[in-house]
């Protein structure tokens, strides 16, 4: 994907009419890709049916036999249980079908926009092994619909999810997101930004108070940067007045999070779909960042290198399973000695960020356990 610019891609393919049966014969190929015979929403709409029909046929029969029994002298009003009935059937119908239509073709209008574009698509990846902080948490995890480009540097944007809880008590939690590889790994730096927050922060995690750095100018009116302690000085050095106007001006409503060779972008709002207003946003954000990482690359981190071989060992452990790995030619040579020094990589302090106990549910939780448990009391005394 060449470094986009907000208003210079082709958003034909994703409002343009298109051949149905392109469409089919794009579903037929996808369904030859998966490895899984059948997805989770397949399931679902399978186990939907099969009780709609256990439910529903039998009322009908019923209704039915009762009408004919009945013959001329049954009541109008019992024709109406036929009635809904039937039209409930009817809609179950209907709207499965436009439902499932329509995902084909979203997906095909995805896959084109991502050929138009220089990109590829890629229907889902189950349990994507990124290090951003929303992709280790719950289960049933999975990206959906992801379009990736390769040139200049890797970017992925996707839409992801996962659940958390169990039975009446789960939830599915939903994000966007845009994945940039970087040239080296980075400080876990977080940039929670204020306009998209309503009380407190949308991110899953919070983090310890005294990892936040206050930056110059504006800055603070839209972001809250959280950097390991110790690291304040890297964090000024990588965020710049250049670097950090052009977070203001392009990514002021994301979530921006730096760990290890990564750059995320965070919205609770789906980043691959159908408006071109939302990839107009996303290709003029990625595109102003992107032209600036080139700078990050030179820095480097004194502690990694003291700590050396141990913290290359933990580094290496660390990195990405191959899924996201570039492939990288070996040196044909032994550099001589202090040529790498210090070589790229992040001491363990800077890894990842403290996170903090969030207190607020904890209390809420034990509030309800004692209410309770005083209204059982009083309950039974009264007895």
């Amino acid at each position: 994907m060449t470094a986009p610019v907000r208003g210079s891609f082709d958003a034909r393919p994703l409002h343009d009419p298109v051949d149905p049966a392109a469409v089919r014969a794009f579903a037929a190929e996808l369904r030859a890709r998966r490895t899984t015979s059948t997805s989770a929403s397949t399931m679902i709409g399978i186990v939907v049916a099969v009780l709609a029909g256990l439910v529903l046929v039998p009322l009908l029969a019923t209704t039915v036999i009762g009408l004919a029994v009945g013959g001329r002298d049954t009541s109008p009003l019992a024709v109406l249980p036929l009635l809904l009935i039937g039209g409930a059937l009817v809609a179950i119908v209907v709207f499965s079908v436009a439902g499932w239509r329509r995902a084909r073709e979203t997906r095909y209008r995805l896959n084109l926009f991502a050929g138009a574009n220089g990109m590829s698509y890629l229907e889902q990846v189950a349990d994507p092994p990124l290090p951003g902080m929303i992709f280790g948490l719950g289960r049933a995890r999975r990206s959906s619909d992801l379009l990736r480009g390769t040139t200049p540097r890797f970017v992925e944007f996707g839409n992801y999810q996962y659940t958390v809880g169990s039975g009446k008590n789960s939830t599915t939690h939903r994000w966007g997101y845009v994945a940039v590889k970087l040239d080296v790994p980075l400080p876990n730096i977080v940039l929670d930004a204020k306009g998209n927050n309503a009380f407190g922060t949308n991110l899953p995690a919070s983090f310890d108070r005294h990892q936040r750095l206050s930056l110059e100018g504006d800055f603070d009116r839209y972001f809250t940067l959280y950097c390991p302690a110790g690291y304040e000085r890297d964090a000024l050095y990588l965020f710049t007045p250049d670097i950090m106007a052009r977070f203001i001006d392009n990514a002021a409503e994301l979530d921006v999070e730096i760990v290890d060779d990564w750059l995320f972008l965070y919205t609770q709002r789906r980043v691959s779909t159908l408006d071109p207003a939302t990839w107009a946003w996303l290709f003029g954000a990625v595109g102003a960042l992107i032209v600036k990482f080139d700078q990050w690359a030179r820095w480097r981190d004194e502690r990694f290198a003291a700590e050396q071989p141990t913290a290359a060992a933990t580094a290496s452990a660390m990195s990405p399973r191959p899924l996201y790995e570039a492939p990288s030619p070996a040196l044909p040579f032994a550099p001589p000695a202090g040529m790498l020094t210090p070589p790229p990589g992040v001491a363990p302090q800077g890894r990842r960020l403290t996170k903090r106990v969030q207190w607020l549910p904890i209390l809420l939780a034990v509030g309800i356990g004692v209410a309770w448990t005083i209204a059982r009391v009083m309950g039974n005394a009264g007895h």
